[in-house]
């Protein structure tokens, strides 16, 4: 089975231009096919707030109003996913910007809570990979931004770590999948205060234990339920870590997910 290296990046690297850039040089000498997934929530709230616009949150989850998806649709489908691609470029010319509107990559629901109304958030219903297999076959690098639709015309938002989970899942049955959550931590911190208390290797037991003392911040929560259903459907390795963590050259610490 051939191997498909996914890699979703987020949190402060998007705005560090030299960190970004050395993660997209290393994610372009990646060998064989791969896929990257990008986040885009502090760059959008930056420019939500540079419209007098509060960015609201609940459990780490982000409540998306009208206003909220005009923005992020423009700073996630544009701004950000054309500044990476139009970065990778100069490596080669096999880069593809795209959303998970794009070739109906993805079909969703707005998300149904009795508790709360997330506003304009997706949950996906369905991943349709015939562009993603015309792109891979063909030696085309898929750079998607997290955005999703209902089939009925109308945009929603998604979380970046859920997109690149589902799409993985999805491979899983025809590639032998890693999956990398990259972002400007070390991976799952035993202390949050400590940037190097890395715990190394997770369990879904370990996980719940966690999530009882209460020690997972809580962005780290639905990310680390994202990487048990990755786990879950069959995707081989998760890595959750530091950017560099997807140069294997790179001896660094990192979390990496287990059954």
């Amino acid at each position: 089975m051939e191997s498909l290296s996914i890699i979703k990046i987020g949190g402060s690297i998007l705005e560090n231009d030299i960190e970004l850039d050395n993660f997209l040089k290393n994610f372009a000498m990646i060998e064989g096919k791969k896929i990257l997934v990008h986040g885009g929530g502090k760059e959008g709230d930056k420019w939500l707030k540079k419209m007098d616009i509060k960015p609201n949150f609940v459990n780490g989850r982000r409540i998306t109003d009208e206003e909220t998806i005009d923005v992020v649709t423009s700073i996630y489908g544009g701004l950000i996913n054309k500044k990476l691609t139009s970065k990778l470029q100069k490596y080669n010319d096999s880069f593809i910007g795209l959303s998970g509107i794009d070739g109906n990559i993805t079909e969703s629901e707005k998300r149904k809570n009795k508790k709360i109304d997330f506003g304009f958030v997706g949950d996906i219903k369905k991943i349709n990979l015939d562009l993603i297999y015309i792109l891979l076959d063909n030696n085309y690098t898929p750079i998607i931004s997290p955005l999703t639709h209902n089939k009925r015309g109308q945009v929603l938002n998604i979380n970046a770590d859920t997109i690149s989970t589902q799409i993985a899942c999805s491979l899983a049955e025809k590639f032998k999948v890693s999956l990398f959550f990259c972002f400007e931590l070390m991976g799952v911190l035993k202390e949050l205060d400590d940037s190097e208390s890395v715990i190394e290797l997770i369990d879904f037991k370990l996980y719940k234990k966690l999530v009882k003392k209460n020690i997972l911040s809580k962005g780290m929560i639905p990310k680390l339920e994202n990487a048990f259903k990755a786990l879950k459907s069959g995707v081989e390795n998760i890595f959750i870590g530091l950017p560099q963590i997807i140069n294997k050259k790179n001896k660094i610490k990192y979390t990496k997910i287990i059954s």
